[in-house]
């Protein structure tokens, strides 16, 4: 086992108050809850009655009546009611995926995913046992909408009242609790509920290097040496690539393709989930048919969700599934190979996730793996359990999810240019500056302009919805540059500039905030600037 539960701890808590972390993992279908006292080295999965499924789970559902609307129930209370099975625009389910994605698909729920999403955490706070404290909340954020997600998380837990707030990758969250040595690569795959994630992550250390452990010695003023025993450890991620697809997409797939011409109702996803879990069980065999729902249609016809592992497999790989890890898995590996990453310098690979579960997906990572030691921790609980180590002090050198770049002059063509500054998939925060020498473009110039732009992400696939069934499709788009800020920074030249001379040498970094900052040397006088903040990327 990767991951240790203190079992008798995780059943109850003792009279007396502990103080410590608590993680929660936000899952499309399923949101994980655990605790980790400062004392102790043992996570404790959380069992909060009435909305907990199994300890540690709580399925992700919010219902809340329109014209009630003081009325909410979540998690297993929504299961309880019955309520699951209704197209009701008062449940609202699935809508992880949708939080700080500028596209947003329609869940028919009159809530918007932001909304769900914040009434699912601060009632996982509220029904927190008595005999906890909390002075550190560490939470997981997917890839994809990382920027967009960790503003909208901090606007909903600014109202609770706890020291710290942290936020980690969930890939990066589930490789850090994997337990491998100090200097270890390691690939981690994370297929939830709506997303696809990829990324290779390296543990800090090794190489004669001392493993990073340590203390938090203060925090706020409060003096933490003897309270804390958290270790610190520090993680690289290489690289990595994400795709809104998951878990309730094959749900919708199976039922699609069971059903055609079917208005898809929440009962027969509900269906298909468990269908497709039970599939999944290695003690079935392949050809062996499973039933899981029989329905009569409107049309009167009956019609019946039976599949076996074989027709599933073979629905999987014509949506286009098996294409789609694989130029996930070849972007993560072409970021890695950026940063001197190959995929034999991997010490393991970890799969989590409720859909790394399913044969197929498990079996074609370990082909494409087949020298690497596979990991296997508990595929649902991985990322919060994992989240924990990170506590209560994590420095992650994380990657550009985009690049940046410069608008310059190019002489030789008489027109502007964008020119790179730093490449996506380069870590930050940056170890070297990035150094460019700027030339004035016109006599008498009075000062550089410093306009910063970033470019699109060119994504090999995206899923578009077509009558409401995700659909995996190839994209071609040609790469564009986005202004980062409307207004451009001006550096003063004094004296002012001829038409072609050399002016100022600029040195671009990054520092452990995600600020982009820029020092700079007159080459004419050799006098310097202070340093700039531009603006906060990612």
């Amino acid at each position: 086992m990767i991951y240790k539960f203190d079992q008798k701890s995780a059943e109850s808590f003792p009279t007396s108050k502990q103080t410590g972390t608590l993680a929660i993992d936000l899952g499309s279908t399923t949101t994980v809850v655990a605790f980790q006292a400062e004392r102790d080295q043992s996570p404790q999965l959380l069992n909060l009655h009435p909305i907990s499924r199994i300890k540690g789970e709580i399925p992700s559902l919010i219902w809340l009546n329109e014209a009630k609307s003081s009325k909410v129930l979540c998690g297993q209370e929504v299961i309880n009611a019955r309520l699951t099975n209704k197209d009701d625009p008062n449940l609202s389910r699935d809508f992880k995926r949708w939080i700080g994605s500028p596209k947003q698909q329609s869940n028919n729920s009159f809530l918007t995913p932001e909304k769900a999403g914040e009434l699912l955490i601060h009632r996982i706070w509220n029904s927190l046992p008595p005999q906890i404290k909390i002075n550190r909340l560490v939470l997981t954020a997917p890839v994809e909408s990382y920027k967009a997600y960790r503003t909208w998380l901090n606007d909903v837990c600014a109202s609770l009242p706890v020291n710290e707030i942290a936020l980690v990758d969930e890939p990066t969250a589930a490789a850090m609790g994997a337990n491998l040595p100090p200097g270890a690569k390691l690939l981690v795959m994370d297929i939830g509920g709506s997303t696809i994630d990829f990324s290779i992550v390296a543990l800090e250390g090794g190489e004669g290097k001392a493993a990073p452990i340590a203390q938090l010695i203060r925090f706020n003023g409060e003096d933490l040496e003897k309270n804390s025993q958290q270790i610190l450890r520090c993680a690289k991620v290489l690289g990595k690539a994400g795709l809104r697809v998951g878990g309730r997409d094959i749900d919708k797939w199976i039922v699609s393709h069971l059903f055609p011409n079917e208005r898809m109702k929440e009962s027969w996803l509900n269906a298909a989930e468990k269908l497709k879990c039970r599939l999944s069980e290695l003690k079935i065999e392949k050809s062996e048919y499973l039933q899981e729902l029989s329905i009569a249609t409107e049309s009167a016809e009956k019609k019946e969700l039976i599949l076996n592992r074989i027709k599933l497999e073979e629905l999987l790989i014509n949506k286009g599934l098996i294409e789609c890890l694989k130029s996930l898995l070849e972007k993560t590996l072409s970021s890695a190979r950026r940063n001197g990453c190959e995929l034999k310098d991997l010490q393991g690979v970890v799969a989590v996730g409720g859909g790394s579960r399913i044969p197929l997906i498990k079996d074609w990572l370990k082909d494409k793996t087949k020298t690497i030691p596979f990991l296997t921790p508990p595929p649902i609980e991985a990322v919060a359990i994992g989240a924990l180590s990170l506590t209560p002090g994590v420095k992650v050198r994380d990657v550009l999810r985009r690049g940046i770049s410069l608008r310059c002059w190019e002489e030789r063509i008489k027109s502007h240019i964008w020119h790179p500054i730093f490449l996506a998939g380069q870590p930050w925060p940056t170890s070297t500056p990035f150094e460019i020498v700027l030339a004035a473009s016109k006599d008498s110039q009075k000062d550089i302009e410093l306009i910063l732009g970033e470019p699109e992400l060119n994504i090999a696939k995206e899923v578009i919805y077509i009558n409401g069934i995700p659909t995996i499709k190839s994209s071609s788009k040609e790469q564009r540059i986005n202004r980062l800020e409307e207004e451009a920074r001006k550096i003063s030249l004094s004296p002012t500039g001829s038409a072609g001379e050399d002016c100022m040498k600029l040195k671009f970094t990054i520092d452990n905030e995600c600020f982009l900052k820029v020092q700079g040397l007159d080459l004419r006088t050799g006098k310097s600037l202070e340093t700039i903040v531009l603006c906060k990327i990612e």
